[in-house]
C-alpha cells in the first residue's frame, strides 16, 4: 500500500509559471513533475564527506614585511 502525504508549498509565481507549463508539456501532473525534480536532487546532491574538487595555489613570491612588524608595514606601504 502507497502512502500519498499531501503538503503546501509557497512558489514564486515565475517558477509556478514553468511548473505549470513544463507538467503541461510533459502531460503529467505539476505533482508529478515536482515530485520527480525533489527525487533527482535528493539523490544527487553529494552527502557530507564529498571530496571538493582542490583549491588553486600560487606562489606568491618572497615575504616583504612581517605584517605583525606596524612600522615595517608602514615603510613598505610608503615606499621607503
Amino acid at each position: 500500500m502507497v502512502f500519498h502525504m499531501k503538503t503546501t508549498l509557497v512558489i514564486d509565481d515565475g517558477v509556478f509559471s514553468r511548473l505549470k507549463q513544463e507538467a503541461a508539456r510533459r502531460k503529467i501532473t505539476m505533482s508529478a513533475l515536482v515530485e520527480s525534480a525533489l527525487r533527482t536532487f535528493l539523490t544527487q546532491r553529494p552527502g557530507r564527506g564529498a571530496k571538493l574538487p582542490p583549491l588553486p595555489s600560487f606562489d606568491g613570491g618572497n615575504v616583504l614585511v612581517d605584517v605583525a612588524d606596524r612600522d615595517a608595514l608602514y615603510r613598505a606601504m610608503e615606499g621607503r
